[in-house]
């Protein structure tokens, strides 16, 4: 399925939610803030949050260093 990630164009195989998204790009973990066609969404939404083709979805994740 094609979806809008960050802006760009990303081709991801078996996703059905924000959840399977995030698994997908090796962000399972992490500090990440999801954000679906202008929603925030919680963390305890990913799962209910379906995805379909064309979807704007922003992920932001933070990492540390100085």
């Amino acid at each position: 399925m094609e979806l809008v990630i960050n802006g760009e164009k990303q081709h991801l195989e078996l996703v059905g939610t924000i959840q399977d998204v995030i698994e997908k790009l090796g962000l399972t973990g992490k500090p990440v803030v999801a954000e679906a066609d202008g929603k925030v969404l919680t963390a305890e939404l990913w799962t209910e949050t379906s995805v379909y083709p064309g979807m704007k979805i922003e992920l932001v994740h933070f990492v540390g260093g100085g």
